[in-house]
């Protein structure tokens, strides 16, 4: 399947054989304090900077209704973000992964995040279009 939004992920994942939980990390972009003139410069026009995770939830596919409700949910937490990486992890069985289970693939997903190690997890902007990260 070809996924083009964050609503056709959640039609993927709720397809799967096995039960889903959706990983979500939150992140905003930031510059060091000793960035360069043509770093803040670049930063401005929305380029560069690192990004900064902020928060992290796991969801079970049925439990998201749209990216909307999704966005909407975010703001409980007060902060604003510029992007949200998000993986499945899979079931086995027949059963869900717990939260407990998703608790540990979160924080590797936030190191991954803070290393810049991503690759393998899915990006999309605020409006719920997928990103590509250079």
């Amino acid at each position: 399947m070809n996924i083009s939004s964050f609503d056709d992920l959640l039609r993927a994942a709720r397809a799967q054989p096995e039960p889903q939980r959706l990983l979500f990390v939150f992140a905003d972009a930031a510059l060091p304090e000793d960035a360069t003139t043509e770093q803040r410069a670049r930063f401005e026009l929305g380029e560069g900077g690192a990004l900064i995770p902020l928060i992290s939830v796991d969801k079970r596919p049925e439990e998201l209704d749209t990216f909307a409700a999704l966005v909407e949910e975010s703001r409980q937490f007060g902060r604003d973000w510029a992007i949200v990486f998000v993986a499945g992890l899979s079931g086995r069985g027949g059963r869900a992964p717990t939260s407990d289970e998703a608790d540990q693939s979160l924080q590797r997903m936030i190191e991954a995040v803070k290393t810049g190690a991503f690759g393998s997890f899915m990006p999309f902007d605020r409006q719920g279009n997928p990103v590509l990260i250079n």
